[in-house]
């Protein structure tokens, strides 16, 4: 399973391949979360900040659209790799939370309709 389609944004060209691989490998574990959801959206923009030579220059922004929710992670590092780890780790707990939450109302309202079938109330 593999990640919906991916939209890169970003402003230097040498280094946009191996980023959106990067990109796409690891956000490939992300995919559990999302499903075989056709409308599932994603939104990567890489920038470097202008003025500065060192230290946190680099900067991700991801959007994520499933199911009409939206989810939104940016990281500014010393690298993009970096940048990328953090907003994967970001995005990794918000979906984990929205895909428990949405698990747990199922099995809430599996068990209501168990109880109402039993008991007929």
């Amino acid at each position: 399973m593999s990640f919906p389609s991916i939209t890169f944004k970003h402003t230097r060209t040498d280094e946009a391949k191996h980023l959106e691989e990067l990109v796409t490998h690891k956000f490939a574990t992300l995919a559990k979360y999302i499903g075989n959801e056709p409308s599932a959206r994603c939104e990567v923009e890489f920038q470097k900040e202008a003025p500065h030579q060192s230290g946190l220059v680099y900067r991700v922004e991801v959007n994520v659209s499933v199911k009409g929710k939206f989810f939104r992670a940016e990281a500014t590092d010393e690298t993009f790799e970096k940048a990328i780890d953090v907003v994967r780790s970001e995005l990794d707990t918000e979906l984990r939370k929205a895909h428990s939450k949405r698990e747990s109302l199922v099995r809430r309202g599996g068990r209501k309709m168990k109880d109402m079938l039993r008991w007929g109330k």
